[in-house]
């Protein structure tokens, strides 16, 4: 008996990647299953769609298979993490069935549906539904203006969604493996992200392109595409066009650039103005014509929201190969196909230095892109993606939604918290201490507050703590240890527990400054958030501190 099937995703022309995988996927759905396709309501849908599924409006289709009391048909969930998809997750909660969960974090549309439109309660009470006090803490602050992307990314707001559903369908096994660790009672599956393979990019396809944005017909071109936003890192590529060797390198920029991301004023800064050609939003030819364009695909992604990036596939299939983060889903690319940039403050110098090396070796570029052609068309397959999203739902159908477990709340950490008290202590420093004369200090930080202070290892969030030691020239002061590294919290500190750090000093012959200041790693120092630090004058002035 055919499984029957109910499709809910936003459709074309809707400006959304779930949309087009939907018009890929859904040809090959329908020769597998019995699938009607559901439209959402106030959402257009393009005529070939409407030829082609002939949708039907999803809440009332949804709303008459549940009061027939029967589990004949089922609900086939498509969920992302932007305004398209919002009827998506309220539908979902109504009438379980199973989703296939785009983003692992969901934060950013429930911000979007809620503060974006001047209404705080329901923020309050889906994180605190989500994620307990610790949603309840983190939330509160939005009622008076404080915001903080850290909370975008470590609070998933998925929970509720996911345990009203009877399975959850995954693309990568990184997006699984953090499920099964957050949630084990759900039942996950990955299925591939299917991608169809296009023609092979033509040479002459790809020069008009050039042509029409001002790229030059031979030399180097980097792509990036997608929607612009600050977590896809393309003003680390910016800068790294301005390294020696990548003169002449060129990037395209192909989608909509976000407005917290500055990227023509970057390349002004960085005096590469003249090599960074933005398009805006392009229609899928163009898109095709633009993977044509481009001898090497940029994706790098940090934090990241869990997605499998579609774009990044259908660049691949177009026989071009990549350049992306160390980091989660994007880990599991293999390395034939993918050059992988580790996060960290050198990023863009990493980057520089493997563009550098991979453009000036175009044979093993372009082996690379004929093995980035062959995988997608081995793993990403629509065929083969619908089989497994077919077998998978057969699988799932016949189970009830989970119960979910009372939430945890887990200590609030320097990731998400924003007062921070304590006390820094430091041995050695006190007197007795010859201009000149270098010294081991020891410095006691202990955790006086209510959260847990993160090890500098974590990244953002993490805890390091900064050495200043200034001096006066010219009338201005300045920090001899401007540029040296931070004093790196070992581990992470609960409550009332403390660390030994040790910094080695070197007492400036003249009149100077010593600080000590812990900062939260991407945030502000302790001080301006009633954290500790430790300061003391030389020529006479007393040690101060608090």
């Amino acid at each position: 008996m055919a499984l029957e099937v109910d499709y809910v995703s936003p459709l074309p022309p809707v400006r959304s990647g779930i949309s087009d995988y939907s018009a890929d996927l859904l040809p090959h759905l329908a020769q597998r299953c019995d699938l009607r396709v559901l439209r959402l309501k106030d959402q257009p849908v393009s005529a070939e769609i409407e030829e082609l599924f002939s949708p039907i409006p999803a809440e009332a289709a949804l709303a008459q298979v549940d009061m027939a009391g029967s589990k004949g048909r089922l609900p086939f969930y498509q969920m992302g993490n932007n305004r398209y998809h919002a009827d998506v997750g309220k539908l979902a909660r109504r009438f379980p069935g199973v989703l296939t969960l785009h983003d692992l974090f969901l934060h950013h549309l429930l911000s979007e549906e809620t503060l974006g439109r001047g209404v705080f309660e329901p923020y309050r009470e889906r994180l605190e539904q989500d994620h307990g006090d610790l949603g309840r803490w983190i939330a509160d602050p939005r009622r008076w203006g404080g915001y903080s992307d850290a909370s975008l990314f470590s609070l998933a707001a998925n929970r509720g969604l996911l345990f009203s559903q009877r399975g959850i369908l995954v693309h990568s096994r990184w997006a699984a493996g953090v499920l099964a660790e957050e949630a084990p009672e759900l039942a996950v599956r990955v299925v591939p992200m299917g991608v169809p393979l296009p023609e092979v990019a033509q040479r002459e396809q790809g020069l008009t392109f050039r042509r029409r944005y001002g790229l030059p017909e031979d030399g180097a071109v980097l792509g990036s595409f997608g929607f612009q936003t600050p977590i896809k890192r393309t003003d680390r590529a910016v800068r790294a066009l301005a390294e020696p060797g990548l003169e002449n390198v060129h990037l395209l920029i192909v989608g909509q650039v976000s407005e917290h991301s500055d990227l023509e004023g970057t390349a002004r800064r960085a005096g590469v103005a003249d090599r960074i050609h933005i398009t805006g939003f392009v229609s899928f030819e163009d898109f095709q014509a633009a993977i044509a364009a481009t001898d090497l695909c940029l994706n790098l992604r940090y934090p990241t929201a869990g997605e499998t990036s579609a774009s990044l596939l259908r660049v691949l299939a177009g026989g071009r190969p990549a350049v992306v983060s160390e980091y989660a889903q994007f880990a599991e690319l293999p390395d034939d196909i993918a050059l992988k940039v580790p996060l960290g403050d050198d990023e863009a110098g990493v980057l520089a230095a493997r563009l550098r090396e991979l453009l000036a070796a175009p044979e093993a570029l372009a082996t690379m892109g004929r093995q980035a052609r062959r995988y997608v068309a081995r793993e990403h397959a629509p065929g083969r993606a619908a089989d497994a999203m077919v077998a998978a739902c057969r699988e799932l159908a016949g189970l009830e939604p989970p119960r979910a477990p009372k939430v945890m709340n887990p200590l609030p950490s320097t990731l998400t918290w924003s007062r921070f008290s304590g006390e820094l202590t430091v041995e050695g420093g006190s007197s007795n201490w010859a201009p000149g004369e270098r010294r081991d200090l020891r410095l006691r930080l202990s955790n006086g507050g209510g959260c847990r202070w993160l090890a500098a290892r974590e990244g953002a969030g993490g805890v390091a703590v900064e050495a200043q030691l200034s001096i006066e020239r010219g009338g201005e002061p300045v920090n001899v240890l401007a540029g040296e590294p931070w004093i790196p919290l070992p581990q992470d500190l609960a409550p009332g527990e403390s660390c030994v750090l040790t910094a080695s000093i070197r007492r400036p012959p003249q009149a100077a400054r010593l600080r000590f200041e812990p900062h939260v790693v991407g945030g502000a120092g302790f001080a301006a958030q009633g954290g500790p630090w430790w300061e003391k004058r030389f020529e006479g002035f007393e040690e101060e501190g608090s």
